[in-house]
C-alpha cells in the first residue's frame, strides 16, 4: 500500500511516524500540486474530501513525489533548535522595531543616536533612562558610573552621545511618561531574548558537533555551525540527492529552461525550490567571498566578466554546491588548493 499525505510538518509527525515504523510507503504530494490539479476535477467547491481524492489520484498516477522518510534524532533536533532560533530572531526585529518607535515619540535624537540593534550598551541605559529630562539630569559623569558598574563596553561615548542628544530638545512631548515605560519594558525583554538566542545558539553548536560531518563543513570558508546545523537539518544525511546538481537543483541554484519553438536558451530561476537553503548557501558564499581565498578570486572573476555583485555570488554559491558535495564525499577537509588526483 502507498500512502500520500500534504502536510510533512510537525503536525502530521505522530502519522508519519507510525506509518513508517510499520513499514509502509509514504510520500508527499505539494501543496502547490493539489490546488492546480483540483481545477481539473469536476466541481468548483473545496472540501477535505475532494482534497484528499485528488492527492490519492495523484499519488496513483505519477511515481515522482518524493517519500517520507523519518528523521534520524539529530536531524529532528536540529530541525526545531533552527526553526526556534528563526522564531527568536523575529521576535528580536519586531522588538527592536517597537521600540524604536516609541522613542521617536519621545526623542528623535535619541532614537538616531544609537543602532539598538547591533550594540548591547544603549539597550541597557534604556532600562533605566529613556527621557531627554532624566539623561541631562545624570549627567555623562554619572551615566558613565551607572553604566561601567553594568559592565557596559565603551560607557563613556555611549554616555556623551546620550547626554548630547538629551540637550538638543528641551520640550517633553505628549505621552512622554507613558512612553518612558514602554520603552523601559521593551528594553528588559530585549536583554532577556538576547540571553535566549544565545543558550539556543549554544545548544546549536553543541548539537551540530556532534555529526561526524560537522568538522567537515565547518571546514569550508563561511560555514560556520549555525549555517551548518541548518544545512543538516534541511538536508539530512544527502540520501535524497543523487548527486550536486541535484543539490544545487533544490537549492534553487540551478537555472531551469523556459523554451518554446525556436526560443531556446531562455533560462529563469527555479520557483519551486527550498528559499532556507538557497539562503544559506547565498550567505555562505558571501561571507567567504570577502576573506581571500578561492571563493574571492571566484567572485572577482565573475566580476570581471560583467556579472553584477548578486549574480557573482549565486555563481559562486552554485560553485560551493559542488566543492561541498566532493567534501563530504570522499570525507576530506577544505583544502585552498584542490587535491591532486592520481592515476590508476
Amino acid at each position: 500500500m502507498r500512502w500520500a499525505v500534504d502536510i510533512s510538518g510537525r503536525a502530521s509527525a505522530l502519522l508519519l511516524a507510525l506509518l513508517v515504523a510499520h513499514g509502509q510507503q509514504v510520500v508527499y504530494v505539494p501543496g502547490r500540486t493539489v490546488n492546480r490539479m483540483t481545477g481539473a476535477y469536476r466541481g468548483e467547491g473545496k472540501t477535505d474530501a475532494k482534497d484528499a481524492l485528488v492527492i490519492a489520484d495523484q499519488a496513483r498516477v505519477r511515481r515522482d513525489f518524493a517519500p517520507i522518510e523519518t528523521p534520524p534524532e539529530l536531524v529532528s533536533t536540529l530541525q526545531l533548535l533552527t526553526g526556534y532560533r528563526r522564531d527568536l530572531i523575529a521576535d528580536r526585529g519586531r522588538l527592536i522595531n517597537r521600540l524604536r518607535d516609541l522613542l521617536v515619540g519621545i526623542c528623535p535624537a535619541l532614537e538616531r543616536a544609537f543602532d539598538y540593534s547591533a550594540v548591547k550598551g544603549p539597550v541597557v541605559m534604556l532600562t533605566e533612562y529613556q527621557t531627554p529630562a532624566a539623561l541631562r539630569r545624570i549627567g555623562v559623569k554619572r551615566l558613565t558610573t551607572w553604566l561601567e558598574r553594568r559592565k557596559v563596553r565603551g560607557a563613556d561615548t555611549i554616555a556623551a552621545k546620550a547626554v548630547e542628544a538629551a540637550q538638543s530638545q528641551m520640550t517633553a512631548l505628549p505621552g512622554e511618561s507613558r512612553a518612558a515605560k514602554l520603552v523601559r519594558d521593551l528594553a528588559h525583554q530585549l536583554l532577556a531574548l538576547d540571553e535566549r538566542i544565545k543558550d539556543n545558539d549554544r545548544e546549536i553548536h553543541e548539537t551540530f558537533r556532534t555529526d561526524d560531518r560537522a568538522e567537515i563543513i565547518e571546514s569550508m570558508p563561511g560555514m560556520g555551525p549555525i549555517l551548518g546545523a541548518e544545512f543538516v537539518a534541511i538536508v539530512g544525511d544527502l540520501s535524497g540527492y543523487r548527486d550536486a546538481d541535484r543539490l544545487a537543483s533544490h537549492a534553487g541554484l540551478a537555472p531551469v529552461p523556459r523554451d518554446s519553438g525556436r526560443r531556446t536558451g531562455n533560462y529563469h530561476r527555479p520557483k519551486h525550490c527550498s528559499r532556507r537553503l538557497r539562503w544559506l548557501f547565498y550567505m555562505s558564499a558571501q561571507s567567504a567571498m570577502m576573506r581571500p581565498g578561492p571563493s574571492r578570486d571566484y567572485y572577482l572573476k565573475k566580476r570581471a566578466e560583467g556579472m553584477v555583485h548578486t549574480q557573482a555570488i549565486l555563481s559562486l554559491a552554485r560553485r560551493r554546491v559542488n566543492v561541498l558535495w566532493a567534501m563530504l564525499r570522499d570525507k576530506r577537509l577544505f583544502t585552498p588548493v584542490p587535491p591532486v588526483t592520481q592515476a590508476a
